[in-house]
């Protein structure tokens, strides 16, 4: 009868013991709030584009981040991280002014956290470019735009 009791009790204690381990673990938030960091300045506009190198500050705001580079690959006329880039642009849905065949041609526009190409482009007109497009939808809509003499990736 003595053996069931002290069972009991050694369940008990490890139990207790490992609750209070737990509790140790997750601090509880403190009674009050942390003081408060002074925000970071923000520089003006004029100062963010003469920070930047080059003359890439001209850029639009609504091109990825990603696209810095590809278009710095196009001015520089490679290497090409894939296969498909700098070939001709068929503009077969007609979503682009008419142009010749070969007038256009188009590049990747990588896409983080993706194993492919994805389906952001940078449609070119011309040789060397004239014109500049960008799609994030695999061309189902173009946004154009103008590109600076060179673009540092």
């Amino acid at each position: 009868m003595r053996k069931p009791v002290l069972l009991i009790v050694a369940i008990v204690l490890l139990v207790g013991g490992l609750w209070g381990i737990r509790s140790l673990q997750h601090a509880p938030p403190p009674d009050f709030a942390p003081p408060s960091l002074p925000a970071p300045a923000q520089p003006s506009p004029v100062e963010a584009a003469r920070d930047q190198p080059g003359d890439d500050a001209a850029l639009p705001a609504f091109l990825p981040a990603e696209a810095r580079q590809t278009i710095a690959l196009i001015q520089r006329g490679g290497p090409y991280p894939h296969a498909q880039d700098g070939s001709v642009f068929g503009n077969r849905e007609g979503r682009l002014p008419q142009r010749p065949r070969g007038y256009y041609r188009e590049y990747t526009v990588d896409t983080p956290g993706l194993s492919h190409r994805g389906a952001r482009r940078i449609v070119t007109g011309g040789d060397p470019p004239q014109a500049w497009y960008y799609s994030e939808d695999h061309y189902e809509n173009f946004l154009s735009f103008e590109v600076p003499a060179r673009v540092q990736p």
